[in-house]
């Protein structure tokens, strides 16, 4: 799955996932430009940075124009803090939205005429917020939702020279991994959930995102790649008092 001398575009690839994508695209040999608002706090080997605000169309249109290539746009740029709906306003949540759905598409637009001439990829970082219910988070599962059908039907329009893929991405072990779940106790809590026993780490992700840009995923588009690492022990199961093990 080498990507030696190909080009990679990783937004917000400065850290956690981000970051552990830009390192897999550079392990594979590709020439990786990040982007963000804000520089990593420490240089990424094999990448190159650019600041950016993705939320501005100009800005994005500008930095893409700028790249003498582009054979792999991966759009991880997102996020959204925890706040329950009717914690803040409407045009608080349009911001989650914007921030996650419209700059993935305003990304994508802008490179697409260079990932045509190269025939090349977009690799969408979805989640498993998009597939069941997020509450707290609310806004960003709608907009991962909206990502992924986005994703099929770019799939659609931009076949045969674009290939377009989502990446359903579940728990991820980050620097900020004690935002979301507390002290080390919780998060070993909420690993034992998960059917592989663990958390997954930003390599994870970064190797199937490698894997969906590369000549071993020629004939995938339009797919939706699940890395949960299994799942999710449904609550059911442990609620439930019959077969219930001795």
């Amino acid at each position: 799955m080498g990507l030696n001398g190909k080009v990679a575009v990783v937004t917000g690839g400065t850290r956690g996932v981000g970051a552990g994508v830009a390192r897999a695209f550079a392990e594979a040999g590709a020439d990786v430009v990040t982007c963000a608002r804000r520089p990593p706090q420490e240089p990424l080997k094999g990448t190159e940075f650019f600041p950016v605000d993705l939320r501005d169309p100009d800005a994005v249109h500008a930095f893409f124009a700028q790249l003498p290539r582009v054979d792999v746009l991966v759009n991880n740029a997102g996020g959204a803090p925890y706040r329950r709906l009717d914690r803040a306003g409407a045009e608080w949540h349009a911001r989650v939205v914007e921030l996650n759905l419209i700059t993935p598409l305003t990304a994508s637009l802008a490179a697409y005429e260079q990932l045509r001439r190269a025939g090349g990829s977009v690799v969408m970082i979805g989640s498993v917020s998009g597939t069941r219910p997020s509450p707290g988070t609310a806004a960003y599962g709608a907009a991962k939702a909206g990502l992924e059908n986005l994703a099929r039907s770019m799939a659609v329009e931009w076949a045969p020279e674009v290939r377009v893929n989502t990446l359903v991405v579940g728990m991820v072990r980050t620097e900020l991994s004690a935002l979301h779940y507390g002290d080390e106790d919780g998060v070993e809590a909420v690993s034992r959930t998960v059917p592989l026993g663990r958390m997954a780490t930003p390599a994870d992700v970064g190797a199937a995102a490698v894997f969906l840009a590369s000549d071993s995923a020629a004939y995938i588009s339009g797919a939706s790649l699940l890395v949960h690492g299994g799942g999710e022990r449904p609550a059911f199961l442990d609620a439930a008092t019959a077969h219930r093990e001795a």
